[in-house]
């Protein structure tokens, strides 16, 4: 086999997972192929990829034509949809998860994204998608909201996996990290067994430059003393952000605190690295993968970031180098008048809106194929995966 940087990640203690699924990379065997090839060792979902997937491919349509004649709701052919393509994935990694005593080999699902500031609406969501799903290996997927947290901690409690997702700020991860591990003492201290229960932390990074480097861009524009520093902080705020919250995770997962939970064997919460496709073509396109390789922690990408760390991908750990330098960059944003915690909420709204948009465009596309199927039947037996 040809030199493949995708397979040193792992050397390098870094897991590379897949954030896309569809149907026909899981039943033609292209799945397989990335596990056996690039060393793939996990898959993330979101409304916006099963929109994509749904709505964009003819995978789906005999079982959207056969569900919608039985008289099943939109809601339900989707959720009937993506369950199914989640328990067949996490059946094909359940022997990596297997081999790796639970550390990878996950496959995630996102509760219905409107629940995003309904605490009890999310757990209720999340139990009844763990129940549903049935599998050891998969996540549910909660966003990191205010109301998100208490979810989290009562969800880990119950021993339902969770992918903390929507994740932007500093202070938030201190909030998830403190949530996962009370949610972890809450089991311990019932008597429950703590070693199978898994949870990461997806920790959004490109979209952190996205909304910044604009006004970094102004401020350059506008010459003068802080073009300096704009110029040293401009593409590099998310990376640094995501340094700095390695350090709170190494801190926090390192303590007295959680020590004493890893000797009942309480499993660490991994920081995963989201929203690693690059959005400014001036960047180099694997440029949030290569700045945060370090040892515990994921990276989901795109297929096309995947592709193209394949093809020129240099590997080497990176994620606890130039931290000093870092901590600069977001030590001098306030001098630019530049408020970090409010990027980072801006970013946590705007993302929980992106995945309702698609939501509900899918849900839509879904209605309107219902009068369809209704007037056009099928005579096709239904598929099996």
């Amino acid at each position: 086999m040809n030199y493949n940087p995708l397979r040193q990640l792992e050397t390098l203690g870094q897991s590379i997972w897949l954030d896309y699924i569809r149907r026909d990379l899981i039943a033609g065997g292209g799945l397989r192929r990335l596990m056996l090839e690039d060393g793939l060792r996990g898959m993330t979902s979101n409304p916006a990829i099963f929109e994509k997937a749904i709505v964009e491919s003819r995978d789906y349509d005999a079982e959207i034509k056969a569900m919608a004649l039985a008289g099943i709701a939109p809601a339900g052919i989707y959720e009937q949809l993506s369950q199914c393509d989640v328990q067949n994935a996490a059946d094909i990694f359940r022997p990596l998860y297997d081999s790796t005593d639970g550390k990878d080999g996950y496959v995630s699902l996102e509760v219905n994204p409107h629940l995003a500031h309904d605490t009890r609406g999310t757990m209720r969501e999340a139990r009844r998608l763990w129940s549903a799903l049935n599998r050891p290996n998969v996540f549910i997927k909660v966003p990191a909201t205010a109301e998100g947290l208490p979810a989290i901690r009562q969800l880990i409690g119950e021993g339902i996996n969770v992918n903390v997702t929507l994740l932007f700020g500093l202070p938030r991860y201190r909030q998830v990290a403190e949530a996962y591990i009370a949610g972890i003492e809450a089991r311990a201290a019932q008597g429950k067994a703590i070693t199978h229960v898994a949870s990461v932390a997806s920790f959004f990074v490109s979209r952190i430059d996205t909304l910044a480097d604009p006004l970094l861009e102004k401020i350059i524009a506008q010459g003068g003393t802080k073009a300096a520093l704009a110029e040293k902080a401009h593409g590099q705020v998310a990376v640094a952000s995501a340094k700095l919250a390695y350090l709170i995770y190494k801190d926090i997962f390192g303590g007295d605190r959680f020590r004493k939970l890893s000797t009942q064997g309480a499993r660490v919460q991994r920081l995963l690295w989201a929203s690693t496709g690059v959005k400014n073509p001036e960047y180099r396109d694997v440029k949030y993968i290569e700045a945060l390789i370090g040892p515990d922690t994921v990276n989901t990408v795109p297929v096309e970031t995947l592709t193209a760390y394949r093809d020129h991908g240099e590997p080497a750990s990176r994620l606890e180098q130039d931290v000093a330098e870092a901590r600069q960059i977001l030590e001098c944003l306030p001098e630019l008048r530049i408020d970090l915690d409010n990027l980072t909420r801006q970013l946590e709204d705007e993302g929980v809106d992106k995945f309702n948009k698609p939501f509900d465009k899918l849900m839509e596309s879904l209605a309107k194929r219902i009068p369809a199927a209704a007037v056009h039947p099928i005579s096709m037996p239904h598929p099996t995966v």
